[in-house]
């Protein structure tokens, strides 16, 4: 367990990145041979969970997903490869940025799927929220992400005292 009044080593963002591979199987998919988008939104949520317990060195849990989109069909024997990587850190909280891509072997082509941004809490076994490391972004692209991570918390934020203004 971290200790929550210790500073926090910061953490590049290359030590969060994690990948993994998925060969779309029958299971996986609709009547149409094609990924089931809720299997797509399943591995995209397990590559983000990696990415931020990979950075936090901690339990993790999801506590929301930005809006996502299916740009291309993913077949039945296609490959999917997911990277996620942590793109900032809000003290407790963690905002990954997870991409996916299809690789049709056969054809030897690859297209972007779908990128989704979500955000992980560090916990305890006690489910107490812990302090999480700071990131460094190093890249363009990283300090890219990590600059507009602040714009969507702000998003989030808002949407979320919206939605909460409108329960009955």
């Amino acid at each position: 367990m971290t200790d929550n009044t210790a500073p926090l080593t910061p953490r590049a963002v290359r030590e969060s990145i994690s990948e993994m591979a998925e060969i779309v199987m029958p299971n996986d998919a609709n009547p149409l041979n094609a990924l089931v988008g809720g299997r797509l939104m399943h591995w995209i949520d397990v590559a983000g969970v990696m990415a931020a317990a990979r950075h936090s060195r901690e339990r993790v849990v999801t506590a929301s997903v930005d809006h996502m989109d299916f740009l291309v069909p993913v077949g039945v024997g296609d490959l999917v490869i997911l990277r996620a990587s942590v793109n900032r850190v809000f003290h407790t909280s963690m905002e990954v940025g997870v991409k996916v891509w299809v690789e049709n072997y056969h054809a030897e082509s690859k297209r972007h799927v779908s990128s989704a941004y979500l955000t992980f809490v560090a916990i305890d076994k006690a489910g107490h929220r812990l302090q999480v490391a700071p990131v460094i972004p190093e890249t363009a692209d990283e300090k890219r992400r990590y600059e507009d991570a602040t714009r969507r918390r702000e998003i989030r934020q808002a949407n979320f005292v919206r939605r909460r203004a409108v329960r009955p």
